[in-house]
Parts: C-alpha cells; sequence; structure tokens
C-alpha cells in the first residue's frame, strides 16, 4: 500500500521554523551606544566597558561609542529619538531620563523611549579634602543643623541628578530645608572633585570611581558613603552616613535604553545579552575596580523601576526647590 503524501505536515513544519527564525532578532550592522555625557564620565566609563564585552558575545558584528554630552543628557535623547523601530541604538539611562523632564527641561522622558536593563548601582560619596576642618560626617551634620546655608557643597553634572538629591536628603536629615543649602552644579565629577581639593567648596557628593584616584594619592578624605552597609571594593574604609547615626541611603542607577517601537524580538535578544554581558568575568572585575554594586534588571524590570522612581523624584525634587510646577507625566 503506498503512503499518502506528507506535504500537510512538512509545510506546517517549514512555517513554524520560518515564525521561529523571525521572531529570533540580532543585529545586522553596528550597534552604536550613544553616551549623554563626555569621554572620562560615569556614563561612559559604564558604556566603553559594555561597548568591550558586548563586542566579544556572539550575535554582534561590531559595537562603538558615540558621545553626545550637553544640555544634561537631552542631546543624547534627541539623537536617539531620531531612530525609532531599530535596536541598533542603545543610550545610557540614568535618572535624567526621569529628572530633565520632572524639571521642565525637556519634553522627552524615558516614556518617549524603549528602557532595556539597569546595570549596576552606584552610591554617593561625601568627600572633602584632606586638611579639611570638617572631620566627619557628624561634624558636617552638626553645622548643618546650626545653619543650613553655613556650607557649601559640589556635585556634577545636572541640577536635579542623584548626587543634587542626596544632598537635599542630608539637608532633610539636619531638620532643615533643603533649598537653603548651597549646592553648586559642575560640568562632571571631575571638576567637583577640584572644586573640593581647591577649597571652592566645603564638600563635594560624587560617584566612587570618581573618588578612588584621588583617596589613594591622599588628597581626599571621605566622610561616608551612602550605602546601607560597608563595600567590598576600593572603598571598604569608607564609612557609611547610617553607622555614623545619620539615617540616609540613596543609590543611583544605570544602564541602557533603546529608540520607541522596539519588537519583543528584539527586546528579547537584549535582555539576553545583558544578562550574558553581567556575568562574565570581566564585567565582574570592572564593577569591583570601579566600586559599583551589582545588580540587574530586565527591560520589564526597568520599565516598572522607572515609574516608580519618577514619583519619588518627583517628591526629592520638590524639596529641592527646582521641580517644574504642574509637570505630571
Amino acid at each position: 500500500m503506498l503512503s499518502m503524501p506528507r506535504w500537510p505536515a512538512l509545510l506546517l513544519a517549514a512555517l513554524a521554523g520560518f515564525a521561529q527564525a523571525k521572531s529570533q532578532w540580532k543585529p545586522s550592522r553596528n550597534v552604536e551606544v550613544i553616551v549623554q555625557s563626555a569621554a572620562g564620565s560615569s556614563s561612559d566609563r559604564s558604556a566603553r566597558i559594555t561597548q568591550k564585552i558586548l563586542e566579544s558575545l556572539p550575535g554582534f558584528r561590531s559595537v562603538s561609542v558615540n558621545n553626545k554630552p550637553g544640555a544634561g543628557g537631552m542631546l543624547s535623547m534627541y539623537y536617539l529619538n531620531q531612530h525609532a523601530g531599530s535596536a541598533h541604538y542603545i543610550a545610557t539611562l540614568s535618572t535624567s531620563a526621569i529628572t530633565n523632564h520632572l524639571l521642565g527641561l525637556s519634553p522627552l522622558n524615558f516614556r518617549h523611549f524603549t528602557p532595556l536593563s539597569i546595570v549596576l548601582r552606584e552610591y554617593p560619596v561625601l568627600v572633602t579634602r584632606a586638611d579639611s576642618p570638617i572631620a566627619d560626617a557628624r561634624d558636617l551634620m552638626a553645622r548643618l543643623r546650626k545653619d543650613p546655608s553655613a556650607l557649601s557643597f559640589a556635585y556634577g553634572s545636572a541640577r536635579g541628578n542623584h548626587n543634587h538629591v542626596m544632598i537635599g536628603l542630608m539637608a532633610r536629615a539636619a531638620g532643615g530645608d533643603p533649598r537653603q543649602i548651597k549646592a553648586i552644579v559642575y560640568n562632571s565629577g571631575s571638576e567637583a572633585i577640584a572644586a573640593a581639593l581647591g577649597g571652592k567648596v566645603d564638600a563635594g557628593v560624587v560617584s566612587p570611581a570618581t573618588v578612588i584616584p584621588q583617596l589613594a594619592a591622599g588628597k581626599l578624605r571621605v566622610l561616608g558613603i551612602a550605602a546601607p552597609q560597608r563595600q567590598d571594593n576600593a572603598l571598604s574604609a569608607a564609612p557609611t552616613l547610617r553607622e555614623q547615626g545619620i539615617n540616609v541611603t540613596y543609590f543611583s542607577w544605570r544602564g541602557f535604553m533603546g529608540a520607541k517601537g522596539l519588537t519583543p524580538a528584539q527586546l528579547a535578544f537584549w535582555d539576553h545579552a545583558f544578562a550574558q554581558m553581567t556575568e562574565t568575568p570581566e564585567w565582574k572585575r570592572e564593577v569591583q575596580r570601579n566600586a559599583w554594586a551589582e545588580t540587574l534588571m530586565s527591560s520589564a524590570q526597568t520599565q516598572r523601576h522607572l515609574e516608580h522612581e519618577t514619583e519619588t523624584l518627583r517628591e526629592l525634587l520638590r524639596e529641592l526647590g527646582v521641580s517644574a510646577p504642574g509637570t505630571r507625566t
């Protein structure tokens, strides 16, 4: 007896294979990592490490970094906004994707893009020059309690960012009005540290990686770090604010976002790529070397985190007196 042709089954299998191939996206050309700040910044540092590791992973042809500094990160957002639907462009993601909009500086926020990941946390560090009369964070807080305007703080690199928020939290913990604090914004964390070293300000609030070289040279004194416990890295000797009786813990986060309109297949690719990247020995070495804290959020988790952060930052910026009236979205 002759067997019946199996064309329908073969056709269905072929169609299923075609559909699966269509659902698996990967870059067909160079991936461009857009950085919201200048070379040498914290965002640039994390982007270049990401570039190097991604290029070593399967599925990537090449990866390049394109610095688009200016306007507190807004130039990079405008540039990314020109590439809707393309997963070949990703941009560094930080609190500016929320705060620029809350401050009334930009019509764009993270909702105009596709959040992809959060890959690390940074705990702000409070520093002063090595010969400063301010002994520790307790001493600094005592001075703030007497007069919130008695001390000046340097930070980089945009009003309302995580370092500025940190200064406001300290003012609030001292029982003062955050709007009375003398907080001076500089173009970068390096410039903020230079201002503290030069005596132009009493203290600076900066990222951990910016502190490490100056601390090793004996030029800085770390007054405190806003971590819940001491860190197991180059800043292991730095006391936390909490252990000095100051109820302030805070962290910034860094990650990446894509243009608007990415497909589920493109999101799946980037979820897998960042999961692979953060498991490499090289990434873990860089986390240790830069005094970062490990974390990883998928695209869906990052979206939820940003929604929650928007409400938190709206209130904190209001206390700092820098939010735009009536800004809700």
